[in-house]
């Protein structure tokens, strides 16, 4: 009795405990929000710089059987992406889904339309990212729906009925970092909606690897896998992983292990033969070196041992069998190895020209000498079993680590190093109209890449780092690195490096830099020599004590401490902008280590209220604004937590409280930055994504406008540029071009009509077309290019409200009244009336120079929250105004493209107009145009050139109407004809002879102002026309900076003179003889003409 009432006591507790932490959760929620965070922050829209010259980790494909063109890709840590052209393009479309890595895709059998896809990369290696279960589109990708298993964290194979397209098995690894979770083989008899656990093992193994018998359905074998990884260890098998097979579907199970180690086993990869599904392989990851490649040809009866070939649980394990011969198998691995004699003996297949590191492959049913290949480089296609290789150069999913900044001019250049594709740097914007492509992107440094520094005042200089602290100086100009990283003293024990080393390169000397193992390094001579300056900073754990999976394991155990970092390591570091002597320091075990005196001595904070104990320390920002300032990441994702640690210290980080606030509690944190004008405006990377605080902390909002859900490993800020640069780990690079508006954002900021935010002053220049033509000119679809800026002025701004029509609040009001359950009133007369005449709402931004004259005017619909649009600095295009527009893309086509404005101080207003009436929003902003001089030759006086060049363009632009003009002319002339036949008079009348003159006249005028045809045909040498010079002059001044010469100013005095009496002659031409026409097609009654004014008929009664 008194147990039970222990228990009944003990459930009250619990009860209790989870229902005030719900109710503690469901006040957070009911927290007012500010107004930030209800203000939209779509105009200020990050663009993908790439690269794409190396790709990022592939895990699988999904190719349609019946149109191989067309197939989906599974990015390990990049979404999924979509081709219909065999690779010309690709689409992302799963950006807007809550997870980014994936694990595997499946298409329906029966429905192409219908893709499965399993989130969570199927890999376990240190970086590996978690998802949330499985996703399900009915429609080719263009939406998803998340179907369940959302605590499955990695999932290795979905498998499709082909007999019911209502039936699927999942393969749920489950939790890498921790117990539980949903892990083994799911089924769904009703396309998803519900599952059912068929098979499972226990809290730390999950199934890695499903395969169904094509000949029965119901026929399926499981691959069950045991392992973990944590911050200072992994362990890649356990007495859990084993085969399974199921005759009924998934109802019942036997464990199929007769033949295969009996030892504990890691992870198990099947592939069963197309040709003959009699024959099944197992590649086998084994302890005690038991480790082989098995075969089995009596359904999973028993296994025969092949060879001794395997690879890593952690990354591979994965076989894919020729379709049209059983015995030739391909083994996934660093290298791709292949087998002819039914896994006996292996040789490598041969990627001379190939990224390493595989993970799927695809062959053609139909011809086995063509397949697709994923790898860590992305994705390869051979059509010659693997004799040449074509890269697929247009699938911008890198996996940044880190991302540093140089201080070139005129454009920054960006810096990282990447999962696998070593260190890599290029451009922020490009002069190029042909955007930012792979080829200006440079590689600075082999191997895994990691924190790259720049010298900020020689931007030539370049540290960068691979795996394990190996440290080079690069120099950019020759090309050449320097090996520079710290040996050990005499006597002194191997540093103990992390995967990822923290670099600081100081505020303080651009020769100093920090470098850190598990003790600090300093250097004042850029690496040439290095000082100690702590002793061991770690809190020195033995891993071989800490318990994985309940109990200490023994040396045996498989893959144990292997790809893992030693544990023990500085992890985060950074140097105070305002104090050399201060220096901040974080490890892999949680400790957060202060010196005040430049390393002399040492303070170290062990606890973190709110932090778990031995949290990793991800990274540690001093601020520039109070050296008593310092924020933290701490991430303890690799034991399953997933929360968010963003924390500051306001006394140089003795004591730390949170700021994590409303960040979402899905979402590890990696990194912080702070602006360098507003101590208040932070922004925070997580797993899933960017997030901004205005108010120091207090609350933050989601930033995701032109960008996917993925992991924001690092951020970096150009305070030149006042640009925000983050590092993904699976989409590359991404730029938010001049962030101000962001400052000093308040209540009162926002409560206003509308604002407009200073404007970044802009660089003028004219683009180059380095590939001849704009765009990707010739090069093809596949040519890839990343999002460049052009020579623009941003125009930032705010909207507090939408300005809607009177259509538009009509019809709210119907809404609402429909909503309510009441009748539609139907407006009166006059108001259905006002609505039908009135034209839609416009924000106009009017630009004026330092006269005050209006140089332009842009508009744009209002919509409410910040936006921005682009001016590209160039008057309006004084051509005639044509409302066509081409049919196809013409690159030689007039491109209603006006000339550069001239460099100097501008002027930006904003006003809406509603109605008619222009109003006033805020204030005007002023700005600066600065040219850029990057020209060879002596400077030009820029007012001199815009003063040419506008007189120019304005001459063409007068030819232009003309020539346009007489063109209509004639066009009349073909309805006058017409009206004079049916009119009731004489064919000798007079109006015959003035249409007759008038023709003539015409073509006169078009032969100087054209070309004579006549001359033409007869190739008879004759002076160019009026509009053949017009039309070179622009051509030649149209796309220089350059002061004009002296043949253009020639030729403009040729063709002013020329033109002006020939004006003359059309305006007499129009206002006379034509009018005359007119009058006389009046009189005599003709039928009516376009550009005439018809006669009131007189009838006589």
């Amino acid at each position: 009795m008194r147990t039970f009432i222990y228990l009944i006591l003990f459930i009250f507790i619990f009860c209790s405990d989870i229902l005030a932490q719900r109710s503690e959760k469901n006040t957070v929620e009911k927290t007012p929000k500010t107004v930030f965070e209800k203000t939209s922050l779509t105009g200020l829209k990050f663009r993908s710089i790439g690269p794409a010259q190396t790709s990022g980790r592939v895990s699988d494909f999904a190719v349609n059987p019946n149109n191989f063109k067309e197939y989906y890709v599974a990015v390990a840590s990049g979404g999924v992406w979509k081709t219909v052209n065999a690779g010309t393009t690709y689409k992302s479309v799963f950006d807007k889904a809550a997870s980014y890595s994936i694990g595997c895709i499946t298409m329906d059998p029966n429905n192409s339309n219908v893709i499965w896809v399993g989130t969570g990369e199927n890999n376990n290696q240190r970086s590996v990212p978690y998802g949330d279960g499985v996703y399900k589109s009915i429609d080719g990708g263009e939406s998803w729906k998340n179907m369940g298993l959302k605590s499955s964290e990695h999932i290795g194979k979905i498998l499709v009925d082909p007999n019911n397209s209502d039936i699927i098995y999942v393969a749920a690894i489950g939790p890498l970092w921790s117990s539980g979770g949903d892990r083994g083989v799911y089924k769904s008899v009703n396309g998803g909606k519900t599952w059912r656990l068929m098979l499972g093992i226990d809290a730390d193994t999950g199934i890695n690897d499903l395969i169904m018998d094509p000949r029965d359905s119901k026929v399926i074998y499981a691959a069950a896998y045991q392992r973990r990884r944590h911050v200072f260890t992994y362990l890649g098998g356990g007495p859990g992983s084993g085969l399974h097979k199921s005759v009924d579907g998934g109802a019942t199970w036997i464990e199929i292990n007769k033949g295969l180690p009996e030892v504990d086993m890691g992870r198990i990869g099947m592939a069963m033969a197309p040709s003959d599904p009699e024959v099944i392989y197992a590649i086998v990851e084994a302890s005690e070196g038991k480790s082989g490649f098995f075969m089995s040809t009596n359904r999973g009866a028993s296994w025969k041992k092949q060879g001794n070939y395997s690879t890593s649980g952690n990354y591979y394990q994965e076989i894919v069998v020729d379709p049209k011969d059983a015995q030739t198998v391909y083994a996934m691995n660093t290298w791709i190895q292949v087998s002819h004699d039914g896994g006996k003996t292996f040789k490598v297949l041969g990627e001379t020209t190939k990224h390493v590191d595989n993970h799927c492959m695809w062959i053609d049913p139909t011809d086995s000498e063509h397949f697709l290949v994923g790898c860590d480089g992305g994705i390869y296609e051979s059509w010659d079993r693997a004799k040449t290789w074509h890269y697929k150069p247009n699938l911008p999913v890198t996996q940044f680590y880190k991302v540093a900044l140089d201080n070139a001019y005129p454009f920054y250049h960006v810096y990282g190093g990447t999962q696998d594709n070593a260190s890599l740097g290029g451009p922020s914007r490009s002069l190029s109209d042909n955007g930012i492509s792979n080829e200006e992107w440079i590689n600075t440094h082999g191997g895994d890449g990691f924190e790259t520094q720049v010298d900020q005042k020689n931007a030539n200089i370049i540290y960068a780092q691979s795996q394990h602290g190996v440290l080079v100086r690069y120099d950019r100009l020759s090309g050449e690195e320097l090996g520079i990283q710290p040996q050990p003293r005499k006597d002194e024990n191997a540093y103990r490096w992390n995967w990822d080393a923290p670099l600081v390169i100081s505020n303080h000397d651009n020769k100093r830099l920090y470098f850190a193992a598990n003790k600090v390094f300093r250097t004042d001579d850029r690496g040439n020599s290095w000082k100690v300056i702590s002793e061991d900073l770690t809190a020195n754990i033995d891993r071989n004590k800490l318990e994985i999976m309940g109990r200490v394991w023994g040396i045996d155990a498989i893959a144990k401490n292997q790809s893992t970092s030693q544990y023990g390591t500085i992890v985060a570091m950074d140097e105070s902008p305002l104090n050399e002597d201060l220096l901040f320091v974080g490890t892999d075990d949680g400790l957060v280590q202060i010196t005040e005196n430049m390393g002399t001595s040492w303070t170290k904070i062990t606890t973190i209220p709110g932090v778990p104990k031995q949290t990793y320390v991800n990274m540690l920002l001093a601020s520039p604004h109070d050296e008593n300032v310092v924020f933290a990441c701490f991430n303890n994702h690799k034991k399953g937590d997933f929360l968010p640690y963003v924390y500051k210290s306001m006394d140089k980080g003795r004591t730390w409280v949170s700021i994590t606030a409303n960040l979402p509690t899905r979402g590890s944190t990696y990194a912080i930055a702070q602006d360098h004008i507003d101590p208040n405006l932070l922004f925070v990377g997580t797993e899933f994504g960017l997030f901004v605080s205005n108010n120091g902390g207090v609350s933050w909002v989601r930033m995701k406008s032109g960008l996917p859900t993925i992991a924001v490993r690092d951020i970096a800020i150009q305070k030149r540029e006042n640009d925000l640069v983050l590092g993904t780990f699976g989409r590359g690079f991404y730029v938010l071009d001049d962030y101000s508006a962001l400052r000093n954002i308040n209540e009162e900021t926002l409560s206003t009509p509308g604002v407009l935010f200073s404007v970044r002053d802009p660089l003028l220049y004219e683009p180059s077309y380095p590939m001849g033509l704009p765009g990707q000119s010739f090069q093809g679809d596949s040519y890839y290019r990343g999002e460049n800026l052009p020579s623009v002025a941003m125009f930032t701004y705010y909207l507090k409200d939408d300005i809607q029509s009177i259509q538009e609040q009509r019809r709210e009001r119907e809404k609402k009244q429909q909503k309510e359950g009441l009748n539609a009133v139907y407006p009166s007369y006059e108001a259905l009336k006002a609505e039908r005449a009135e034209k839609a709402p416009q924000i106009v931004f009017t630009v004026t120079n330092a006269q005050g004259n209006v140089v332009r005017k842009i508009m744009t619909a209002p919509k409410k929250g910040i936006h921005r649009l682009h001016w590209d600095m160039r008057y309006a295009d004084t051509d005639p105004i044509n409302l066509k527009t081409s049919a196809f893309y013409n690159p030689w086509s007039d491109s209603d493209k006006g000339i550069l404005v001239a460099p100097g101080a501008y002027q930006v207003s904003m006003s809406k107009i509603v109605r008619g009436e222009v109003i006033a929003m805020g204030d005007p902003i002023g700005f600066t145009i600065k040219a850029l001089d990057n020209r060879s030759l002596p400077g030009t006086d820029r007012m001199i050139l815009d003063g040419f060049n506008r007189k120019l363009l304005k001459l063409s632009g007068t030819v232009s109407a003309s020539s346009q003009t007489l063109r209509e002319v004639k066009n009349q002339l073909k309805y006058i004809d017409a009206a004079l036949l049916k009119a009731e008079i004489p064919s000798d009348h007079i109006s015959y002879q003035l249409a007759d003159q008038i023709g003539q006249k015409v073509a006169e005028l078009n032969t100087v102002l054209g070309r004579d045809t006549v001359a033409r045909t007869l190739d008879l040498d004759q002076p160019p026309s009026l509009r053949s010079r017009m039309s070179r002059l622009v051509y030649m001044m149209f796309s220089s900076t350059s002061e004009p010469t002296q043949t253009s100013r020639d030729g403009y005095a040729i063709v002013l003179a020329s033109f002006k009496p020939l004006l003359a002659e059309i305006k007499m031409l129009v206002n006379n003889d034509l009018k005359e026409l007119h009058e006389q097609l009046i009189l005599v009654g003709a039928p009516y003409t376009p550009y005439a004014l018809p006669k009131v008929p007189i009838f006589n009664h």
